[in-house]
């Protein structure tokens, strides 16, 4: 593997939060796909660290390329998950896609939790993002983590994304870090979740049925069924564990294989 690069990128567009950064893994391979993965609402560079090393190094010898990217929480990010901008990360991801071992017209996102909000946002406002990865994920957008919960997590070309609120009657579930239940109630609001909803690119969902921390099974089930609805012609799969939030990256293997019939290193 060529030692990792790590740069900040900043971006040219005057919004509010302006800076992602990012760790590029390369192999030794000429035209190697690209995987982005962003991590979840803790925030940091979750890709960089120990514990995923072996899912990263399997991939980059599989013959892909993969970008850890930090959203929030870094070192030179915001502090907190409030209107990150989408333009801003998708600047990072062009630039790590024009790395002359890169095949910059393939380039899939992979995310977790929070993560794969933000992958499944990307896919939907940008068409050169090919396929997808949402690791226990959600089928809308919810909002930033302010005390006051009153803004979106995303923005795009300077703009709020739609965002489910959390409305007063979760604050019990919330005080008793009943993270589940909390994220169900506001799902109950159908009007804000339809204008939130997040359309999807070719995609797998890796969802949990015991999922702690959100409704993780139940809104993939969800994307699912829009996707059959709406006759999608891209490939779409729904793998569900029988676990927790994050006994799902016990399940990687399902990744693997996804990959390989789905974006194969060709």
């Amino acid at each position: 593997m060529i030692a990792a690069s790590l740069f900040a990128c900043t971006s040219n567009t005057d919004e509010k939060w302006n800076n992602v950064d990012t760790q590029l893994y390369l192999g030794e391979g000429i035209n190697q796909p690209l995987i982005v993965g962003f991590g979840g609402g803790d925030g940091g560079n979750s890709w960089t660290i120990a514990r995923v090393k072996d899912k990263r190094d399997k991939l980059v010898d599989m013959g892909y390329a993969f970008l850890a990217l930090g959203y929030f929480n870094t070192e030179n990010t915001p502090k907190v998950l409030d209107r990150i901008s989408l333009n801003t990360i998708h600047d990072a991801i062009v630039l790590a896609a024009n790395n002359p071992k890169i095949d910059k017209n393939r380039i899939a996102v992979l995310g977790v939790s929070k993560g794969s909000e933000l992958a499944l946002l990307l896919a939907s406002h940008f068409n050169d993002i090919s396929c997808v990865i949402a690791m226990v994920p959600s089928h809308c957008v919810f909002p930033a983590h302010t005390l006051s919960a009153s803004t979106s997590s995303w923005s795009f070309n300077g703009e709020e994304v739609p965002f489910v609120p959390m409305p007063m009657k979760t604050i019990p579930a919330l005080l008793k870090h009943d993270l589940h239940t909390a994220f169900s109630i506001a799902l109950e609001d159908h009007e804000a979740v339809a204008k939130a909803a997040i359309n999807n690119a070719p995609i797998l969902f890796l969802s949990a049925q015991k999922d702690e921390q959100w409704p993780s099974y139940e809104m993939s089930l969800t994307m699912m069924e829009k996707l059959d609805q709406n006759e999608f012609n891209n490939t779409y799969e729904h793998i569900a564990i029988d676990g927790g939030h994050f006994e799902v990256f016990d399940h990687f293997d399902s990744v693997y294989q996804f990959l390989d019939r789905n974006f194969p290193v060709e």
